[in-house]
């Protein structure tokens, strides 16, 4: 009888620490996407605010489209308007709709970049090559956040639905989150060309 509560009481050893590995491991990757979200929205407001020193320096261009400065004002105040849980988005809607705009902005932007190409005294001067460097260097980290955000919120997921973690999940509260999704015809996180690139050599 001794070895039989002895196996017993390991047995109910063993699913307890499995149960706390596995609640922890929850809760990890709960405030993991957490943190990777919070990564992505400062990268997005980092770019938000160069918007207005971008448009006050366009504005010292003659004859500059006003519409172009107008479309990218307008997307940047949309945008500001949105209101998002501090934890991230706790909807798929929510979710769909704070990335369309901020995708939307970034387009907006990469016409307003393509327009100063009419303008060469503007992209000859200081202000406007340095807000482009940072425009650009932006972007890519925008690229890596959302990345590295879609690779969180696989984990957690992932726990969530998986046994035994799920029903851990179920007990604690613990949801699957909305999913960051793209285009079926994009596979990676579309990027912005701010024209700083050099164009390849033909003939080669």
């Amino acid at each position: 009888m001794g070895k039989f509560f002895t196996v017993i009481l390991l047995l109910l050893i063993g699913v307890a620490v499995l149960g706390v590995t596995s609640y922890n491991g929850l809760v990890s990757a709960d405030e993991g996407v957490s943190a990777k979200w919070a990564e992505v929205e400062n990268q997005y407001k980092r770019r938000a605010d160069l918007v207005p020193q971008l448009v006050e320096t366009v504005k010292g261009a003659a004859d500059f489209e006003k519409s172009t400065i107008t479309e990218v004002t307008e997307m940047r105040a949309k945008i500001g308007q949105m209101q998002l849980p501090a934890g991230g988005p706790e909807s798929q809607a929510q979710l769909d709709e704070f990335m369309k705009n901020q995708d939307a902005l970034g387009q907006s932007l990469g016409r307003l970049i393509m327009v100063t190409e009419n303008y060469p005294e503007l992209r000859a001067t200081e202000a406007f090559r340095d807000l482009q460097t940072q425009l650009e260097g932006n972007e890519n980290r925008i690229s890596v956040a959302r990345r590295d955000y879609v690779d969180s919120l696989r984990k957690f997921n992932t726990g969530v639905r998986s046994f035994p973690k799920n029903y851990l999940a179920n007990h604690f509260g613990f949801e699957t989150k909305p999913q960051l999704e793209f285009d079926e015809s994009v596979q990676e996180v579309p990027t912005i060309d701010f024209g700083t690139k050099a164009p390849a050599e033909s003939g080669k």
